[in-house]
């Protein structure tokens, strides 16, 4: 047993025990996985695009290419994508590879289909191709060096080799430049194809290729793009709150850094509503007479803009009452006449404004006709009695203050099974005559342009109190103190100089201990 022999036993694996002894991976291994790994070519493919050839072109070694490929690639960078040497394009063979009847590729001599083990030569000068053993046969062992097809005479190294089953090294895709620096020749067609979405599904049955179909056919794009604008607050429209930025920044790396906390901006219904203290006036005139109503525009702004902005618009121009019911109601306000028609201001349906203090209570009170919570459009109804029934289900934003005889004329029309008045009943004009919103619109830009304007005069004050401030110092003499006015200092001593000292106060003496005489 010899010395010191287990000096080198250690309680751990090294560097060199790991990569070499147990399994570990060698120095080596990529270049090892490189030559192991091999994936053949076909002898009919493009060794560019990897799909069958159709107008077959070859170079000098025998690597074939298509025409429509490699022709693009040599103009864009110049090299063979096979093997990265430089190329130039009128190098390249034309080759004719003939068919049997059933589309195969085959000799035109011994009419031998070609398959992966057949060894495959071309006539450089001719671009034929045959087989080898028709070329061994018949040209060099004959010593006729002519074209099989054509007599054309050609020379021992115009024979190139296409594909050699015991040398099958240029057909292995692993070794191929282009492959390994992922060079490609971006073909417009195939980027434009790759720009529909269809162009990634492979598969899809009859109903989904229907469902695409029908979305081709009627989904219309946006026609412009329009930008987000962001709205800063003001005194107006700030909120009493903030947007939550800098919370919802502080806890989530998503989010926008944000460290100064902004007042979030209220919509500006919200803030015009709030201003809204006045009612409105609007006459139908119809066939039947004059309508005149009270918009309570201050209780359910939202539905009284809706009809106020209908009217100014002319939407109700023209539009008959389809359907009148004696001691109930008459409703309108559809441009189509059907009752299934009729859209709101804004272009949807709006929410219903429910007041406890607006009711279905008497005869002409106006309020919005719906398809349920929440649908409101531009249909209404005028009631002929109290409907208390329909409380909390149609929102009530008007009462009739002129023309109840016009009403009544009108609710003596007869009508069909359906409803439908016989004479037709038509709203020839809508007239506004107050619009308060129209008035807030106003008194609210101009509150907005006052303020601007008290904000511009405020920056141009302080802009002037920093120019002041930043004024060139002036020099009155060197040294210390130099630019201390001595006229000012003066002036200021003499000040303190002629200012009265205040007097001092005395203070009562008090008994107090001393000796003894007066005792």
């Amino acid at each position: 047993m010899g010395k010191r022999q287990h000096q080198k036993d250690k309680l751990y694996l090294t560097t060199t025990e790991w990569s070499t002894i147990y399994g570990g991976r060698r120095p080596n291994a990529t270049r090892q996985a490189e030559g192991s790994e091999f994936k053949r070519l076909p002898f009919d493919h493009c060794a560019l695009s990897l799909q069958p050839f159709e107008h077959p072109l070859c170079t000098p070694e025998g690597i074939i290419y298509d025409i429509m490929n490699i022709v693009p690639f040599i103009k864009k960078y110049g090299i063979d994508p096979a093997s990265g040497k430089p190329i130039d394009a009128k190098k390249l063979i034309r080759l004719n590879f003939a068919k049997n009847a059933d589309g195969k590729y085959h000799c035109p001599v011994l009419y031998k289909v070609f398959n992966e083990n057949t060894h495959i030569v071309a006539i450089k000068t001719t671009g034929n191709v045959f087989s080898y053993d028709a070329v061994d046969q018949l040209n060099l062992r004959a010593k006729n060096f002519k074209d099989l097809l054509t007599d054309e005479p050609f020379t021992r190294q115009d024979i190139i080799t296409l594909q050699d089953p015991s040398d099958l090294e240029k057909f292995n895709l692993s070794r191929f430049h282009h492959l390994k620096h992922n060079l490609k020749v971006i073909d417009p067609e195939e980027e434009r194809m790759k720009a529909d979405p269809k162009y990634t599904l492979r598969k899809m049955n009859a109903e989904t290729r229907t469902i695409l179909d029908t979305l081709d056919k009627e989904y219309k794009p946006p026609s412009e793009k329009t930008e987000k604008i962001v709205k800063k607050a003001d005194k107006f429209n700030a909120a009493h709150y903030s947007t939550g930025a800098v919370a919802a920044s502080f806890t989530s790396t998503v989010m926008e850094v944000a460290t100064a906390h902004e007042p979030a901006v209220l919509a500006d219904d919200v803030v015009r509503y709030s201003m809204v203290k006045k009612k409105g006036y609007v006459q139908l005139q119809t066939t039947h007479g004059n309508l005149n109503f009270e918009l309570y525009c201050d209780a359910v702004p939202k539905t009284c803009e809706n009809f106020v902005g209908l009217c100014k618009k002319g939407y109700y121009d023209n539009t008959k009452f389809h359907r009148s019911i004696r001691n109930f109601m008459i409703q309108g306000g559809d441009p189509t006449g059907t009752g299934k028609g009729g859209d709101s201001l804004w272009g949807k349906p709006f929410r219903d404004e429910f007041k406890p203090n607006l009711v279905h209570q008497g005869r002409g009170m106006l309020s919005m006709a719906n398809e349920g919570p929440n649908t409101n459009k531009s249909q209404f109804f005028i009631t002929y009695r109290s409907c208390r029934h329909l409380d909390s289900k149609h929102t009530v934003f008007g009462k009739l203050v002129g023309g109840l005889e016009a009403l009544n004329t009108i609710e003596a029309v007869e009508t069909d099974n359906k409803d439908r008045p016989i004479e037709d009943i038509v709203i020839l004009k809508a007239v506004v005559f107050v619009d308060p919103f129209e008035e807030v619109n106003e008194e609210l830009k101009k509150k907005r342009e006052e303020e601007e304007a008290k904000k511009k005069q405020g920056d141009s004050e302080q802009m002037e109190k920093k120019l002041k401030a930043k004024r060139v110092l002036k020099e009155f003499h060197k040294g210390i103190g130099k630019y201390i006015d001595p006229a000012e200092t003066a002036k200021a001593a003499s000040e303190v100089a002629e200012a009265e000292a205040p007097a001092k106060k005395v203070k009562a003496v008090t008994g107090k201990f001393g000796d003894f005489s007066c005792w």
